[in-house]
């Protein structure tokens, strides 16, 4: 039974790799494309690319409709509960003891905080 939770758990490191290296290009494009404007407001190119990424980096362990995975699930009713703030800072610095990695080094806190409010409104799973 060990072997199968190293397994899981190894599955679950690269996958969050693989995902953090992609966001890191997609970041990487953006900056370069000047697609990111100042934190106050965000450019409809940047939400459309965090709305891409909630989805598929995101959606690798929370279910690419975020109705769970490795995860938990990301919709509404299972927001319930928690705060937008608690939303964003979970984003930005994980949750230690789980696979939930920290993304501070790849959003802004801005960017965070709109992602929060989109899961709390269930708007992204819905596009």
């Amino acid at each position: 039974m060990s072997s199968i939770k190293i397994t899981l758990s190894g599955l679950a490191l690269a996958t969050h790799l693989l995902s953090l290296t992609c966001v890191t290009a997609a970041v990487a494009a953006a900056v370069a494309a000047n697609d990111i404007t100042s934190e106050k407001e965000l450019s409809q190119a940047r939400k459309d690319q965090l709305t891409h990424i909630v989805k598929q980096d995101c959606g690798s362990c929370h279910g690419m409709t975020l109705k769970g995975g490795l995860g938990p699930a990301l919709l509404p009713e299972n927001l319930e509960g928690k705060s937008v703030p608690f939303l964003q800072h979970t984003i930005l610095y994980g949750r230690t003891g789980t696979a939930m990695p920290p993304w501070k080094p790849l959003l802004t806190e801005q960017e965070a905080l709109w992602i929060s409010q989109q899961l709390k409104a269930g708007k992204v799973a819905k596009q």
